[in-house]
């Protein structure tokens, strides 16, 4: 995947913490924060999903969705159990929607990770609101320069939103 193009659809075969399924085009109109991640990744557990529960306090739900990606590649027998992720994420306070990335062929890498060429978890995506990936990071991302992206996301996005207000009311009040 490369930035600034649109973000295929994730294949997930199970949503935790989510009434319903999500999908990229129902988070349209937020800036969606996708973080990939397998429980026995001591990189994951020591960083990236803490920055994920603490980006999801900080940003307003309205601006900012975050996503969780439970993809395994190894250790299947102890990481594939789904009541095993359940006590995983009551334990660690993870409450935002986790999907489980498909496995359609058994042995190969999952689905989701395969299709956006992931390196490895965890990996840290940002969506914008149009669903475009605008960053891809294999490995941690600083706090300050992940809350310095998602909030110029936000503001970008704001402000295309009020400068096309302005054009159309502009446009027309000059027909009048």
């Amino acid at each position: 995947m490369r930035t600034g193009y649109p973000v295929p659809q994730w294949h997930v075969e199970r949503w935790l913490n989510a009434e319903s399924p999500l999908t990229l085009e129902g988070l349209r109109g937020r800036v969606v924060l996708l973080i990939a991640f397998q429980m026995l990744c001591p990189g994951c557990v020591i960083t990236g999903l803490p920055q994920a529960r603490k980006v999801k306090a900080v940003f307003s739900e309205q601006d900012l969705a975050v996503v969780g990606l439970h993809t395994v590649f190894e250790h299947h027998e102890a990481q594939g159990q789904v009541a095993v992720l359940q006590a995983f994420l009551h334990e660690n306070r993870l409450d935002f929607p986790i999907g489980i990335d498909a496995h359609a062929r058994p042995g190969a890498l999952p689905d989701t990770m395969l299709e956006y060429g992931l390196e490895g978890t965890p990996t840290t995506m940002l969506i914008d609101r149009r669903g475009r990936l605008r960053l891809l990071k294999f490995g941690h991302v600083d706090d300050l320069q992940l809350g310095a992206a998602i909030a110029t996301l936000i503001a970008e996005e704001r402000h295309a939103s009020a400068q096309g207000d302005l054009a159309v009311d502009g446009d027309s009040s000059q027909d009048t």
